[in-house]
């Protein structure tokens, strides 16, 4: 089993009882917060190594690296091998895209992510503002507006709706 799928086997483990995930992800949070305000104190760093030396960088074990990359990868510049066998001797890396990043901690609701000091050397607030609302109309779904049978049809015909696509 690779550490990824060890990784997500303790951290969505049903077996555990609620009090238990709650302090599990409580303490993961904290040291995930710790790495992003290391990462953001230098954000153009090209960061690279092996699993198990990130982890010792950035003072974590090698199952809380994991769950770091398997966050973190949707805004990277270019993907790790997270589903090949990861292992921790496997060569990744950490450089990201600072705007997918914010839109990322935003869309997962990670306001102790998103809420960092640090960002404000990185993005004002007029940008910040901007990013939050991109990421949040993301996953906005908007209806289209409703056509009745004598409205124009959208299909730019000239006809009514119901002489023309609406008999469809």
């Amino acid at each position: 089993m690779g550490l990824l799928e060890q990784w997500q086997a303790t951290a969505y483990n049903e077996n555990l009882g609620q009090a238990q995930l709650q302090q599990f992800w409580a303490t993961y949070f904290e040291k995930e917060k710790n790495v992003y305000a290391e990462l953001l104190k230098n954000p153009g760093e090209k960061i690279e190594g092996t699993v198990a030396e990130l982890a010792e960088r950035f003072g974590l074990d090698t199952m809380s690296m994991v769950g770091f990359l398997d966050g973190i990868d949707e805004s990277l510049t270019e993907a790790n091998p997270l589903a090949d066998d990861l292992a921790e001797d496997t060569v990744v890396n950490l450089n990201y895209d600072l705007e997918s990043l914010y839109k990322n901690m935003v869309d997962a609701k990670a306001d102790w992510l998103y809420g960092l000091p640090e960002w404000e050397e990185i993005f004002d607030e007029e940008k910040r503002t901007e990013l939050f609302k991109e990421a949040k109309q993301m996953n906005t779904i908007r209806k289209a507006p409703k056509v009745y049978p004598n409205d124009p049809c959208p299909c730019g015909s000239g006809k009514k709706y119901k002489k023309c696509c609406g008999r469809k």
